[in-house]
């Protein structure tokens, strides 16, 4: 008989069936510290039931089955009729079912809403990023709507409802719970919305004080075209010319220009909107997901959301709400990553040894471990600071100046270094990380995407530029904010004096918003380190990032460092 030599040894176990919550000592801790201590403890329970669903071979299957099946497009019943739907493999279905269930579309009127949303947002998005693209839009379109209490009245309960009811066979207004896509960029265009062509014309009858209009045009990107409702730019036709002029993209009421509107899918009675899906867009990543091209003919109904001419304004509410759940989506995708990195060095022997004992594998993982703690930091910071910045008083207008610096800061920042964190952590399950089945290469098809959505790194640059230029309490209340650590440590002073330096010289200002950017960034980091995280976490951290001691590739931490300290908090203990 020969002798069988497929006994499989030396592999991890599955890194399934624990609390993805728990397990995250960097997450935990920012909760705890910034929740109210009034809800404290409901919102950890909430968030542990969440992590240990996230966490189970189930949903992990879930995952894998949305990405593998992706949605298929169907413009047309069998007997011609035009009917433009998107069907899903039903694990997506299970995936939106638990994230909407889960409060992941109702942050802006609970305790601590924006806080306990965004930490399960980074919990739930380990499973899957795909179908977090909806569900952050439909989160978002909330504030965007209160511009026009009349339609926020009638969408935000069908919005913040905890029940998933998909499908366009009826009204929204007879469903449990509805789900929001946006529609702002066109071909010619991109970030640029001012260059839209979409066309809004008051209906016949009515006027533009009625809000009813009829759209002409087409969208390049429509995000999740199987939505019940769209916010959507279109230019309104005034005596003030085209409006591509004004800074918002518009002329204001009199002179029309760029305008957001509300476009549902299934009219009030029943029958469906004209929205002419085209074809989902075949991207690089984010293969659950749909993204699509829209056409309106003419006939498209919609309804006015905001003033004439103010439509960037507008949906630019919706706009910061989406660009921290990029900051979150790119936070957890890291954290994911360095998870299945640690984790597979925990048990894994090569060279005479378990990985993780290998002085230059604690160095990559140290190293790895601390780029995503700063990420999750201050991504649970920007999320206290929505909570803090609603309402009025001289707290909310600080935070709500602080977030128009952080929030492109972060966004810029943050969202680009998921991709070289990802290739590193798979570099470090060796070749089986680049083998599909270890989910890495998903991670890694995933990782630039949230560059990208809600402005590249340019458009966050320079978003950040025109901030520094309009508000200058913007300015002073991230200058307070960083102070907060002044003094604790020498390397992050140093920092902080270099950026100020930066910040006072206006020479060649747009050529390097990006070093700048970049550095604002770092800074706050430190700061939010500084004050709480543990003492190896913080001293890498400025030694690296805030100094000079750090090579161009991760794993070049200095050795003198607590390596192993920094490695073990990152590693998820499974039972």
């Amino acid at each position: 008989m020969p002798a069988s030599t497929h006994t499989v040894t030396n592999q991890p176990p599955p890194l399934v069936d624990y609390d993805i919550f728990a397990a995250d000592p960097a997450l935990t801790e920012a909760v705890a510290r910034h929740a109210s201590p009034e809800h404290a403890e409901a919102v950890r329970a909430e968030l542990s039931e969440l992590g240990l669903g996230a966490g189970s071979a189930e949903a992990q299957e879930w995952g894998r089955q949305a990405n593998e099946v992706p949605p298929v497009l169907r413009t047309h019943d069998r007997y011609g009729n035009r009917i433009d739907e998107v069907e899903f493999h039903p694990a997506w279905h299970r995936l939106m079912d638990r994230a909407v269930s889960a409060g992941l579309t109702d942050a802006w009127s609970r305790p601590d809403g924006q806080l306990r949303r965004t930490a399960g947002f980074y919990v739930w998005s380990q499973v899957e990023a795909g179908h977090g693209c909806p569900v952050s839009m439909t989160h978002a379109a909330v504030p965007a709507l209160r511009r026009e209490p009349a339609v926020a009245a009638e969408w935000e309960p069908l919005l913040s409802s905890h029940t998933y009811q998909p499908g366009l066979d009826r009204p929204a207004s007879a469903k449990a719970g509805a789900i929001a896509g946006m529609g702002m960029t066109e071909k010619q265009g991109g970030s640029d919305v001012r260059a839209n062509t979409t066309v809004a014309v008051p209906l016949t009858g009515g006027g533009a004080g009625d809000g009813e209009y009829v759209l002409t045009g087409h969208k390049w990107f429509c995000s999740a075209p199987m939505s019940d409702v769209f916010l959507v730019l279109a230019q309104v036709a005034g005596d003030g010319g085209d409006g591509g002029a004004a800074g918002d993209g518009g002329a204001g009421a009199d002179g029309g220009g760029l305008t957001c509107f509300l476009v549902p899918r299934v009219l009030p009675d029943g029958t469906r909107n004209t929205f002419r899906i085209q074809r989902l867009k075949d991207k690089l990543g984010n293969r659950s997901n749909a993204s699509s091209e829209v056409e309106f003919d003419g006939t498209t109904w919609a309804r006015r959301v905001g003033e004439v001419g103010r439509g960037v304004a507008t949906i630019i509410e919706m706009v910061a709400a989406t660009r921290l759940d990029c900051v979150t989506g790119s936070s957890a995708l890291m954290r994911n990553a360095v998870a299945q990195a640690a984790h597979h060095a925990a048990h894994r022997s090569a060279f005479g040894g378990i990985l993780a004992d290998k002085p230059l594998m604690q160095n990559v993982l140290a190293d790895l471990a601390l780029e995503s703690e700063a990420a999750t930091a201050l991504t649970m910071r920007l999320a206290t600071a929505f909570d803090a910045s609603q309402g009025d008083g001289e707290l909310a207008a600080q935070e709500r100046a602080l977030l128009r610096l952080a929030v492109p800061a972060a966004k810029y920042w943050v969202t680009k270094r998921a991709t070289p964190v990802v290739v590193e952590a798979l570099e470090c399950l060796g070749g089986n990380g680049y083998v599909e089945e270890s989910g890495m290469p998903r991670m890694l098809r995933e990782s630039p995407l949230n560059a990208i959505w809600e402005g590249s790194g340019n458009v966050q640059a320079l978003d950040l530029l025109r901030a520094l230029q309009r508000s200058p309490e913007a300015l002073d209340a991230f200058l307070a904010e960083i102070g907060k650590a002044r003094g604790a440590d020498h390397r992050l002073d140093a920092a902080t004096k270099d950026l100020l330096a930066e910040l006072s010289d206006l020479d060649g200002i747009e050529a390097r918003a990006r070093r700048l950017v970049e550095r604002m960034a770092q800074v706050l980091q430190g700061s939010l380190l500084v004050r709480y995280a543990p003492a190896p976490v913080t001293d890498a951290f400025c030694a690296s990032r805030l100094g000079t001691d750090w090579g161009t590739n991760f794993g070049t931490l200095p050795h003198t460092l607590d390596l192993r300290a920094i490695m073990d908090r990152a590693r998820p203990e499974v039972p």
